[in-house]
């Protein structure tokens, strides 16, 4: 199973402002759902209230928490008190891929733990009180990049 990070970071590396992304782009928008739609997304309580707390539709939505007495707020929403429990569901249930969606302190903890970035490098700066982590170049390399009006984005594989 490929585990991959997707991201919106702008130009400065904010991804967040109070819990919220602080743009909008319906380009970026239309680029995470075809790239997501089928496939798990894990994200943590934060970002998935973030997105207005119900589920995104045609994908699992796995919730991470420690919070035990966290109460599911959908039948069609997993949730996990680990990503490693998170992923191994994942493998079980034998997807192809799942996408880590944030928010920051999950991206931080995964940035290389997975196989795969996909990152929308917005083409604004952005105030904001939540960050993407450095991506190690040591360890990452652009495999591809490809031009949007909005955004540019760039695939990240790990070097051999």
């Amino acid at each position: 199973m490929k585990k991959i990070i997707i991201a919106a970071v702008a130009k400065n590396n904010v991804i967040g402002k109070d819990g919220i992304m602080p743009w909008h782009s319906k380009e970026d928008l239309k680029h995470f759902k075809e790239t997501t739609m089928g496939f798990p997304l894990i994200m943590g309580r934060k970002t998935f209230f973030s997105m207005g707390g119900k589920p995104l539709k045609g994908r699992l939505n796995i919730i991470l928490t420690r919070d035990k007495n966290f109460e599911n707020p959908h039948e069609d929403v997993m949730v996990f008190a680990s990503i490693k429990e998170a992923y191994d569901y994942c493998e079980n249930q034998n997807y192809e891929k799942v996408f880590v969606t944030g928010g920051g302190e999950i991206y931080k903890h995964e940035i290389n733990n997975v196989d795969e970035l996909l990152i929308s490098e917005m083409k604004v700066e952005a105030e904001g009180d939540t960050f993407f982590p450095q991506i190690d170049e040591k360890i990452w390399q652009v495999a591809e990049e490809i031009v949007y009006s909005e955004f540019t984005l760039k695939i990240y594989r790990k070097r051999n």
